[in-house]
C-alpha cells in the first residue's frame, strides 16, 4: 500500500448538466480514484431518461462526482456517503460552494450506513457503488440494499469495479442492463425487477 501524501490536490470535473464544467477539488488520499469523465459520461447517457425527479445514493462518494453528476443532471436529492473524516468535510465545502439543493453529505461506513434507518430509504431510485478497487465490497453491499428494503422498484444501481476482481454477486431479481470496459474498469448498470 503506498504511503499517504496529505495536502496534495486533485480535481475532476462535472460534464454536464447546471454545474458543467465546474471542478470538483480533492484530495489525493490512497484509493480515491473518481470515475474517468468518459465513462461518467456513457453511464450519464444511460441514465439521462431516468434522472430528472430522481432520489439517488452515492455509497462510496470520494470526490462526490457522481453524485454531483446526478444533482447537475436533474436528480431532485443524492446522499453523498464516505468514511473519510477529510473527505467528508471537503464534500461539505464544496455543496456549500455549489449551493447544491437536494444534497447531503454523510460521514459512515457504507454497510453499516445500510443497517440504519434514513429518511431515503425505500426510495431510491438511482444507486452509485464506486468502492476502492481489490476489497471485494461489492457483493456485501449489493445484498444489504436489497435485504434491508432501500430500493424502489425500477431502481438502477450502477457497480464499477477493476476488470481483474472477480464480478460481483448481485441479488437475483437485479437484471443487468448494460456492462462495458474502460481500460482498466469495469462498469455495469443494473435495472431491479
Amino acid at each position: 500500500m503506498a504511503p499517504r501524501r496529505s495536502g496534495r490536490k486533485s480535481a475532476t470535473r462535472i460534464i454536464g448538466g447546471k454545474w458543467r464544467g465546474r471542478k470538483l477539488p480533492f484530495a489525493a488520499e490512497d484509493g480515491l480514484r473518481p470515475t474517468p469523465d468518459r465513462v461518467r459520461e456513457t453511464v450519464f447517457n444511460w441514465l439521462a431518461p431516468h434522472l430528472p425527479g430522481a432520489v439517488c445514493l452515492d455509497l462510496f462518494a470520494g470526490s462526490g462526482a457522481l453524485g454531483l453528476e446526478a444533482l447537475s443532471r436533474g436528480a431532485r436529492r443524492c446522499v453523498l456517503v464516505d468514511s473519510s473524516a477529510s473527505v467528508v468535510a471537503q464534500l461539505g465545502e464544496l455543496l456549500t460552494r455549489l449551493a447544491a439543493e437536494g444534497a447531503e453529505c454523510r460521514r459512515a461506513d457504507a454497510r453499516e450506513f445500510l443497517f440504519g434507518d434514513h429518511p431515503c430509504r425505500g426510495s431510491l431510485d438511482l444507486v452509485f457503488l464506486d468502492p476502492p478497487f481489490q476489497r471485494q465490497w461489492l457483493t456485501p453491499v449489493c445484498a444489504l440494499l436489497e435485504e434491508n428494503q432501500w430500493l424502489r422498484a425500477g431502481a438502477h444501481i450502477y457497480l464499477e469495479s477493476a476488470v481483474r476482481e472477480p464480478r460481483p454477486q448481485v441479488p437475483a431479481n437485479w437484471r443487468e442492463h448494460r456492462q462495458q470496459r474502460a481500460g482498466e474498469v469495469c462498469y455495469q448498470l443494473f435495472v431491479r425487477a
